[in-house]
């Protein structure tokens, strides 16, 4: 059989592979497809909107049945239009495809028929709209009513989000013409569940229950987008449960659609909420979910092709539907910005290793000049599957490792509802197992820092260092600090991008050591949180090992706690003590700082640890993906450059350097008297080196004052060496960067003044 697929998706390449599988299958084509679904059939770029140019094509090329995958197509009529030319389709018509098309005709719908679904009402006019919302005394959800790309559905925390929320729906049209209609609807609270189902119009057969994750971030924060992973089956949703769904729900809205003249031919999608009152409807699809089809289809056994044809020859019935054993589970990488706005075009690395039980399933890619580059806003979806939720979410993550693009994006916490078995720890909000996780998938990572002199580390009780290298020092000095991420940590969950967290860490204690003259021996960490999601905290210790090896430091240990009910949901903390060594004649500062030495800056990466609650308040409301024209680049970006460690660019220390700062909290105001002697003050000449834009946007937007700036922020000179002014210049020199001047010392009390 000639079959023509319809779509360029990650759902449409999950498709066009479970079809190549097919022994009826003789060619395969995809309209328009990808760089992805080009491996198992004929890519075919033409225009699904032109419904008279794809019914030629099928007469030219025999095509003997179209799948339609996306919703656009179907809500246009290209089902009504191939039919009318004899052409059998999978995919019900415009008037069946209403149930997704039409939030207010499928609420309209559910009330006629007696489908529990939520109390409702449905607005053309903002000011009625506006009206009802000041009015009702429960939480609502806003609903576009016509088809916004799975966004169109807001939850508002109160009135006053609710009301801009309709105002952007109906008077700025964020979502066009879907918008030009409105659901209100009571907002129902209980764990949701996908039940896909296959139909002929007259009879309906379900598929595995799936739950997909529609929050952009961790710990289902963020906004809505097309999906960001899934898994199945659902554990909350049992065989007994997809029976009565089956039998109470999609059973009567096939048949009511078949009795109101609109016949369901393809797949249904339900999307339910278990409440305490029984289950109720969220939504009615009218295709395969995207990234739900990528998690159940991995897990038929029986041939596709053939349900597909059963449903457009009306004998459903008859054909009996195989599932396989075990559990699958997807992770949707994404760009950077999605689901506002993002960049394309970015090669993408590593399509090519292979991992047992996985697949990666293009959806926004493309081919450009011989490469795979990304080409959507959800670019791949990796899927894994295995005996069970735990091994198909590991096959699944084992895969992501070798994947990368600039910008990507994914979430690391697929399937956490169900990845671990409960128990009485566990009811208590702490999981062991999630411990046990993260150690295993940083266990690499931190072996990599280790030298000859650690003699124990991760998993033992307490990290060995094996001290008689101090031995070859004539009177060793050792030097400890610890410190913190701070508020950082928040900006960094918001985009979840972790790993420069552990580069923050660790360079920041590097730093305060080494302005005491020590090189790092070992690092110690802490990494505490509501709830362990294994993958962030390797995520951020990873990042702490790649820094600790980039200074030649063993990474010997540490702690990683969960504690619910101490820290916030979705909050989390990371801390850290490091232990280095010096001569105790070289120890900084020096005695020989006096009054006529100058200040050398040397410059930062951005705001370092420091600032960052102020940082977010002068930014609250502005998306981190936007782009403001004094910076050139995402402000997150911006904002989450990692600390800097200035370990390699001045160790050994310069016999020139009499004393170095490190401008941290405090800024110049606090951190420059801490090395300075009795009888000694500086003076810093605020216009003696470029002052970031980054620095004078937060001013501005933070209503900031330039004392307050220059006490709380770096203002882009991380650190600070002070040497005589006769020794300035050849310490510039040997420098490999450009340095400033930026002061000097003079005779007082230890203070600092600002020029």
């Amino acid at each position: 059989m000639k079959v023509l697929l319809i779509g360029s998706g990650g759902r449409e390449h999950a498709l066009a592979w479970k079809l190549a599988q097919s022994p009826r299958l003789t060619h395969l084509y995809i309209v328009p497809g990808n760089a992805g679904s080009a491996a198992h059939g004929e890519n075919a770029a033409l225009d699904t909107q032109d419904h008279a140019l794809l019914r030629h094509f099928c007469r030219e090329k025999g095509v003997d049945l179209v799948i339609v995958g996306p919703e656009a197509p179907l809500a246009a009529g290209l089902a009504d239009e191939l039919q009318q030319g004899g052409i059998r389709v999978f995919g019900p018509t415009k008037a069946a495809a209403q149930i997704e098309a039409s939030k207010s005709f499928a609420k309209q719908f559910m009330a006629r028929r007696g489908i529990p679904t939520a109390s409702f009402r449905v607005f053309s006019d903002f000011d009625s709209a506006r009206q009802y919302l000041r009015a009702v005394d429960y939480p609502i959800v806003l609903k576009a009513s016509g088809l916004a790309a799975g966004k169109g559905v807001i939850i508002p925390e109160d009135t006053a989000q609710a009301e801009e929320a309709l105002r952007q729906i109906m008077v700025e049209r964020q979502f066009g013409a879907a918008g030009e209609e409105v659901v209100i609807e009571e907002r129902l609270t209980g764990p949701e569940v996908t039940l896909l189902a296959f139909s002929d119009g007259k009879t309906v057969k379900p598929m595995i229950p799936s739950q997909d994750h529609k929050r952009l971030l961790d710990g289902d924060q963020g906004p809505n987008t097309g999906g960001m992973g899934a898994y199945a089956p659902v554990p909350i949703c049992p065989p007994a449960l997809v029976e009565e769904l089956t039998r109470s729900i999609l059973q009567p809205t096939v048949d009511g659609l078949r009795a109101e003249g609109r016949p369901f031919v393809g797949v249904l999608y339900g999307g339910f909420i278990l409440t305490a009152d029984g289950p109720r409807v969220l939504e009615f699809n009218c295709r395969f979910g995207d990234p739900e089809a990528q998690v159940v289809l991995p897990l038929l056994e029986s041939d596709l092709l053939e349900i597909a044809l059963a449903c457009t020859e009306g004998h459903l019935d008859a054909t009996d539907i195989h599932w396989k054993e075990g559990a699958a589970a997807c992770v949707v990488l994404a760009s950077g910005g999605y689901p506002g706005a993002y960049r394309s075009g970015y090669p993408i690395a590593g399509l090519e290793k292979d991992c047992p039980n996985t697949f990666v399933f293009h959806a926004g890619t493309k081919r450009s000049e011989g490469q795979v580059v990304t080409a959507g806003g959800r670019v791949l979806c990796v899927s894994g599957w295995g005996a069970n939720i735990n091994e198909a979410l590991d096959a699944a993550y084992a895969r992501v490792q070798a994947i990368h693009f600039e910008g990507m994006h994914y979430r690391k916490d697929i399937g956490w509802r169900v990845r671990q078995p409960e128990s009485a720890y566990a009811s208590a909000g702490v999981s062991i197992d999630a411990g046990n996780r993260a150690v295993a998938l940083m266990s690499a990572a931190v072996k990599s820092t280790y030298s000859p002199e650690v003699l124990a580390g991760i998993g033992a009780f307490g990290g060995l260092f094996d001290a008689s290298v101090l031995q070859r020092m004539e009177q060793p000095v050792l030097v400890a600090s610890t410190d913190g991420v701070g508020t950082k940590v928040k900006l960094a969950a918001q985009v979840g991008r972790y790993r420069s967290l552990g580069h923050d860490i660790v360079n920041h204690c590097i730093n305060d050591i080494l302005v005491q003259g020590a090189r790092p021996l070992f690092f110690l960490d802490y990494f505490a949180a509501s709830k362990l999601v294994p993958e962030i905290t390797a995520e951020i210790v990873c990042g702490m090992a790649e820094a600790c090896r980039a200074a030649a430091c063993a990474l010997i240990g540490g702690e990683t706690a969960e504690m619910p009910g101490v820290y916030a949901p979705g909050e989390f903390d990371v801390a850290g003590t490091i232990v280095g060594v010096l001569e105790r004649k070289d120890m900084l500062p020096r005695s020989t700082i006096r009054p006529g030495d100058v200040l050398l800056g040397l410059r930062s990466s951005g705001p370092h640890t420091n600032g960052y609650s102020l940082i977010r308040k002068a930014f609250d409301g502005i998306p981190l993906e936007a782009i403001f024209p004094e910076l050139g680049i995402p402000l997150a970006d911006a904002l989450l450059a990692p600390h800097r460690s200035y370990y390699n660019l001045l160790y050994p220390i310069p016999a020139e350097v009499k004393a170095l700062a490190h401008i941290t909290g405090g800024g110049f105001l606090e951190n420059i008297p801490r090395v300075l002697p009795e009888g000694v003050s500086a003076i810093v000449r605020r216009e003696s080196w470029p002052v970031p834009p980054l620095f004078r946007l937060i001013q501005a937007r933070g209503n900031v004052s330039t004392a307050e700036m220059y006490r709380v922020f770096n203002m882009g000179i991380g650190m600070v060496a002070i040497v005589a002014a006769e020794d300035a210049g050849h310490l510039q020199q040997r420098i490999p960067e450009q340095t400033w001047i930026i002061g000097e010392l003079i005779a007082g009390n230890r203070t600092v003044m600002l020029e």
